[in-house]
């Protein structure tokens, strides 16, 4: 199928995503809280389910744009097989405070960019967020990598710089996926195959099937949270990175952090043991911004 750059320019939906204290919940499991009972409960302790009371992680904005239905709607004539998250920047306008709602997500296709033969296409989408009220509550600009659609003859894609500190980080956390995390996870929306079946993530290339990138990212801003806002995530007003390489759950993670000014942090994630590989990070050139 050709690529339909006709498409460009074009904004879909509203996707709507009704949800419940329990939706909330469910995400933040799905991005590692409570992982030791006791870490991120203020995500997932209702404390009284007839009237819940919750802290929001505020990634689950950034799940929006990737549900399944997004990114089946938007088809441009892309290899759904060889779809990766490539990055993604999200800004929070307003905190989620009510514990159940109906959200309305408009996303525009702003942009498709040629890698070149092999190297696949990149998509750019922007997505605006509102609740039941019409408060604008996030807007996203999410990426994507069709790994088997490269070389189709569009624009090259623009150049995207970070500057990370060269020194030690500020603050390492270490956190070990559990084998299980991409099957909770996939239950608030993104039920691409490549989180769950073996045999799909074989024909892929990965030794078994591979954790959201919305997950990992998850993990990294609870761990933020934790250490520069902790028990305030609606002080969250910014979080932006590239997703450089796969996780395989099981695996021991470490999320650097560098503080580089007021409000402001660089992070990259790796694994924990890269010194003695060299291992690639999986998300690098990370920006979160706090009030």
């Amino acid at each position: 199928m050709a690529i339909n750059t006709e498409m460009v320019g074009q904004t879909f939906g509203p996707f709507v995503r009704e949800y419940t204290f329990r939706d909330l919940e469910l995400f933040a499991l799905g991005c590692g809280a409570g992982i030791d009972g006791r870490d991120g409960l203020e995500y997932i302790n209702e404390k009284d389910s007839t009237n819940p009371e919750l802290k929001v992680l505020p990634m689950f904005g950034a799940m929006l744009i990737v549900d399944s239905e997004v990114t089946r709607t938007i088809d441009y004539g892309y290899n759904y097989a060889g779809s990766l998250h490539w990055g993604f920047d999200i800004t929070f306008h307003e905190p989620i405070t009510k514990m159940a709602d109906r959200l309305e997500t408009f996303v525009r296709l702003e942009g498709l960019f040629d890698r070149g033969e092999g190297r696949g296409l990149l998509a750019q989408h922007i997505g605006d967020t509102y609740d039941s009220d019409g408060t604008k509550l996030f807007t996203t600009e999410s990426w994507d990598c069709l790994i088997y659609d490269g070389g189709w003859g569009g624009p090259a894609a623009p150049k995207d710089i970070v500057e990370m500190p060269d020194r030690e980080p500020d603050v390492v956390v270490t956190e070990r996926i559990p084998e299980n995390q991409a099957l909770i996870y996939r239950l608030s929306g993104d039920y691409h195959p490549q989180h769950i079946d073996w045999d799909y993530a074989a024909e892929n290339g990965e030794p078994r099937p591979i954790l959201h990138a919305i997950s990992y990212a998850g993990v990294v801003m609870r761990h933020a949270i934790n250490e520069f806002v902790p028990g305030e995530p609606e002080r969250i007003t910014r979080f932006k990175t590239r997703i450089t390489s796969p996780v395989h759950p099981g695996t021991t993670l470490r999320t650097e952090l560098w503080k580089v000014g007021e409000g402001e942090l660089r992070f990259r994630l790796v694994d924990e043991d890269v010194d003695a590989t060299g291992a690639k990070p999986h998300l690098n050139w990370g920006i979160i911004e706090f009030k």
